[in-house]
């Protein structure tokens, strides 16, 4: 069986997170969600827990940040091509994220960012397998 990765965000509106992600092509998985969560479905072994904030704090003793202040993390996901990269942040931003960088284009990496509603970060990124440089150790 493959590893699956499930990626645990906290949200202030769950039914706003599910229409904001629904509008970007994303997918939920009916069996894990109720009013205090869902599981958004990235592919066969990615998943993103949208967990309201109350029931996100049952599961920790730590303070939930405000990732509109500080950043938790980088969610990066790649895309197929750089206009793929480009549609989904132009998805993003019609569905009221906000994009705080223009994208990067390296020659072998592009690259494209946006904050959601609750302000996580989401990096979109299309590689050229043929065109990463050597790592020189």
């Amino acid at each position: 069986m493959a590893t699956q990765i499930f990626v645990n965000l906290a949200v202030n509106d769950l039914n706003k997170s599910v229409e904001f992600f629904t509008k970007l092509g994303y997918s939920f998985n009916p069996k894990f969600t109720d009013e205090k969560a869902t599981c958004m479905i990235i592919s066969d072994t990615i998943y993103i827990m949208l967990l309201t904030r109350p029931f996100f704090q049952t599961f920790t003793k730590k303070e939930i940040i405000d990732a509109h202040k500080s950043l938790e993390c980088s969610i990066c996901i790649s895309a197929d091509s750089k206009d793929a990269v480009n549609e989904m942040v132009d998805k993003a931003a019609a569905a009221g994220a906000t994009i705080p960088n223009p994208a990067t284009d390296y020659g072998f990496m592009y690259q494209h960012s946006f904050a959601d509603l609750d302000g996580h970060h989401w990096e979109f990124v299309w590689m050229d397998p043929n065109g990463a440089p050597e790592h020189q150790g």
